[in-house]
């Protein structure tokens, strides 16, 4: 009885061994399948003209290189203003706050903000920051959209960085005779950094793909601006881009040529992520 059990069991695990390998290598296989599959399309079209032009009617030419710079604008934009927010909050929940019940407010807000669909904070920010403050849509309403979207992200990993750091070095930090902010800014901090630039880094890469909440408050101007005009005035990302050339101008080998662009991108962002962190803890 007692070997029909164990030989019974014995198939049953290899049995559920198999079957998480098939989910597995049929994951894989669809991953491969779209990368592959965008890449095949895309690399074709990529061109330096597309690269360095912008699209002009006149001209008769289609260009990315103000999608390219919009991009890099509202990543400027929305990490100067999350980051102090983001790890000041993180510090301050972490280290000073004292009540527990507010505490857990928090944190629970900020999880929840957390799953919220992108295109509600598209439209939320459309109302409040287009509408109520009178801002264009542009480079500055679609990143302080975007700095709502990511601030829970920043909070969260920073506060889990700042609670790895061993009590011990807190508590010999003060032994000796170092202040709170003193012991935070020289003791907590650069022991926590690993986390801090993961999660930035993270919160880069959502940035560059997202285009739900862009939609309504970054614009779909594809015109070359600026840095200061671009705050102001229409201007697409390269996501936003890639949806009018294919939704609204059928153009789908530009389109594929920037979902390639951006998938370099998301690698080249995570790569950075992985060695940051592991030169970091080194």
């Amino acid at each position: 009885m007692d070997q029909r059990l164990s030989t019974g069991r014995r198939v049953y695990d290899r049995g559920l061994r198999a079957l998480l390998w098939l989910c597995a290598g049929l994951t894989c296989a669809l991953l491969a399948f779209l990368i592959g599959y965008i890449f095949y399309r895309g690399l074709g079209s990529i061109t330096w003209e597309l690269l360095t032009t912008q699209t002009s009617y006149i001209k008769d030419t289609i260009g990315i290189l103000p999608n390219i710079l919009n991009t890099l604008y509202i990543i400027l934009v929305a990490m100067v203003i999350v980051l102090p927010l983001g790890v000041g909050a993180a510090i301050y929940l972490t280290e000073y706050a004292e009540g527990r019940r507010l505490i857990s407010i928090i944190e629970f807000a900020t999880e929840t903000l957390t799953g919220i669909p992108s295109i509600i904070f598209g439209l939320v920010g459309m109302l409040f920051f287009v509408q109520k403050m009178k801002l264009q849509a542009g480079i500055l309403a679609g990143g302080l959209t975007l700095v709502v979207m990511i601030l829970p992200t920043i909070v969260r990993t920073t506060q889990e960085s700042l609670k790895t750091v061993p009590q011990s070095y807190r508590e010999g930090a003060l032994g000796l005779g170092a202040g709170k902010w003193h012991m935070v800014r020289t003791v907590v901090l650069p022991n926590a950094v690993d986390g801090i630039v993961t999660g930035c880094i993270l919160a880069v890469g959502r940035i560059v793909g997202e285009s739900a909440a862009l939609l309504f408050t970054a614009g779909l101007g594809l015109v070359l601006n600026g840095f200061v005009t671009a705050l102001k005035s229409s201007s697409a990302t390269l996501s936003v881009a890639l949806y009018v050339y294919a939704n609204e101008r059928g153009e789908t080998g530009v389109a594929f040529a920037i979902a390639a662009i951006l998938m370099v991108l998301t690698f080249l962002i995570n790569l950075a992520a992985n060695t940051a962190g592991r030169k970091l803890k080194q």
